[in-house]
């Protein structure tokens, strides 16, 4: 079997499994927030907190529940890390530095996992499980609920009030994420990844000197990092490493777990909003954009010129030998279309146009079909944009499922999709303009340039993989990278939580003849139109000056 029919055909093989678990998990999940009835554990949980979850919130309470979770989420994270040298099972690891801390908990809490240290030479296992680990829980849990207020704004009328964030949160974790991802443990476990507390062991002799490993509960955590779209990997190899990825299925199961609840909630939204027709008109837009991005982003590396690519039948560089170029393509779009950043290759050695395929990726807003929660709230909000552009054309007041679409509503949107690139925009200018951040550069030239724009593109998408070719434990960008994790993550939550408060208040507008049909084709393709063509604006002088100069050039 060829190498491109083996990429094909694992591709049919994930759309497939995919398809097999939409309408169950996304029912399911839309159960999940609707119910009104408690578990026993919630309630102690509940009990803990001083929460009443039975206590219905309007945006301005929600959005103050999720600052104020993430902000003591954030202070407990930096405090373990920078007590890690006197915490037992630390492996001898000293604490962590400062900046350092301050990048590493605000990248976990903000569900970006960017990393700027080898996870095997700097946490020990404490900071990993109690620290990392469960972040990688309730970041997830916090962007599904943030979600499912805005469905609610659409669903409902008459009334801000948006739900509990703290009922919201906890059934997340509960209900959803602890049982889906002990299974995928389980089934990583079963098929080769490790999970222990060992501690640092000697393997044998490489190139002269002795080459240690350290052992850890890494296919637990390997199963909420890809199920929760967060990417942060025990090993620096990430999920090339043969401890958190061993073989080519476990490769594509961890492309499933990065999709599955993505493309899932489009089930949930149709279902709360009464209508499954609207959560299909959503799933084709992100189906979409999807399998362009996989379809382009192998043939980029398929079909690129030279005879070391010809020999190696495609782009072998930095690729994993045991996954190929094909299923190394799949995993690489689909955690940058997704606010995974997990990697099981090098992107930095990717094509020139490979490597911008992935940058694009993540300028889109990681909304096809974009992280846990963050996906669909971000497609919605592109969604009533595409609704205002067509009623620009045709001279009418646009709705979308009811609700009219005003000049509150528009001013919300338009500030969610000009605050990304306005962070990424501006770090890289500064990071370019300055001379120690050029310093940190391994290249010169566009792909040098590529490396920064990557980096802070990244981070202000709450991404959290890098080029690679970066050194980015370096104060400066520790703390800029941190805030542009920490404004690209809240920042549009304050936006999209004002704008389902503001439809939630409003009372639902009967369709018409004239009324826009957005479970239809037409719209699709309006929608896929509007997110390339909105972005493209955006980010073409940057991306003209990295990855397609590259790409031209070579």
């Amino acid at each position: 079997m060829g190498p491109v029919l083996a990429g094909v055909l694992q591709l049919l093989a994930l759309i497939g499994a995919l398809a097999v678990v939409h309408i169950p998990l996304g029912n399911y999940m839309a159960g999940v927030y609707s119910s009104d009835k408690h578990w026993r554990v919630e309630k102690w949980i509940y009990k803990g907190i001083g929460a009443d979850p039975d206590t219905e919130m309007r945006w301005p309470a929600y959005l103050r529940g999720v600052l104020a979770f993430s902000v003591v989420g954030v202070l407990f994270l930096y405090l373990l890390q920078r007590i890690q040298g006197v915490l037992p099972g630390s492996l001898g690891f000293s604490s962590i530095a400062p900046d350092q801390a301050f990048n590493t908990a605000v990248s976990f809490v903000t569900n970006t996992n960017w990393q700027s240290y080898y996870g095997e030479q700097a946490m020990g296992h404490v900071v990993q499980t109690a620290g990392l680990a469960v972040q990688n829980f309730v970041s997830a849990a916090v962007g599904i609920a943030v979600a499912v207020a805005l469905v609610r704004g659409f669903a409902r009328s008459r009334t801000g009030e948006l739900g509990n964030f703290w009922s919201d949160l906890v059934r997340g974790v509960i209900r959803m994420l602890v049982p889906m991802a002990a299974i995928a443990a389980v089934v990583l476990v079963a098929c080769g990844a490790i999970q222990n507390f060992s501690g640092i062991h000697e393997v044998g002799q490489f190139m002269g000197g002795s080459q240690q490993w350290n052992g850890g509960a890494v296919a637990s955590q390997e199963a909420i990092k890809e199920l929760g779209t967060n990417g942060g990997g025990y090993f620096n190899a990430n999920s090339a490493h043969p401890f958190e990825n061993p073989t080519p299925f476990t490769n594509l199961f961890e492309i499933f777990l990065i999709l599955v609840i993505p493309f899932s909630l489009t089930r949930t939204f149709g279902v709360m909003v009464g209508s499954a027709k609207q959560g299909y008109a959503i799933l084709a837009t992100m189906a979409t954009i999807w399998v362009g991005f996989v379809s382009l982003m192998m043939w980029t590396e398929f079909a690129h010129h030279g005879p070391a690519f010809q020999l190696a039948h495609g782009a072998m560089e930095g690729k994993e030998v045991r996954f190929g170029v094909g299923a190394s393509s799949i995993f690489a779009t689909s955690t940058t279309l997704t606010s995974t950043g997990a990697v099981d290759s090098f992107h930095s050695s990717f094509t020139g146009l490979g490597g911008g395929i992935t940058m694009l990726g993540m300028m889109l807003g990681e909304i096809a079909p974009g992280g846990t929660g963050s996906g669909l709230y971000g497609m919605l909000i592109m969604a009533v944009i595409a609704v205002f552009i067509a009623g620009l054309m045709v001279g009418r007041t646009p709705e979308y499922l009811g609700k009219k679409i005003g000049s509150r509503e528009i001013k919300l949107a338009a500030c969610y999709i000009l605050i990304t690139p306005a962070l990424v925009l501006v770090f890289t200018a500064f990071a370019m303009a300055l001379p120690t951040p050029a310093n940190s550069m391994t290249n010169s030239g566009a792909h040098g340039f590529s490396e920064i724009l990557y980096a802070y593109t990244s981070g202000a998408n709450n991404n959290g993989s890098a080029f690679a070719g970066l050194n980015a434990d370096t104060q400066w960008f520790n703390s800029t990278i941190g805030l542009a994790m920490l404004f690209g993550r809240f920042l549009p939550m304050v936006f999209v939580l004002a704008l389902a408060g503001s439809l939630g208040e409003q009372k639902p507008v009967p369709a018409t003849a004239g009324t826009l049909r957005t479970e239809k084709p037409l719209f699709t393709g309006l929608l896929v139109g509007a997110i390339l063509i909105i972005t493209g604006l955006t980010y073409f002088p940057a991306l003209a000056l990295g990855p397609l100069a590259e790409g031209l050039a070579s």
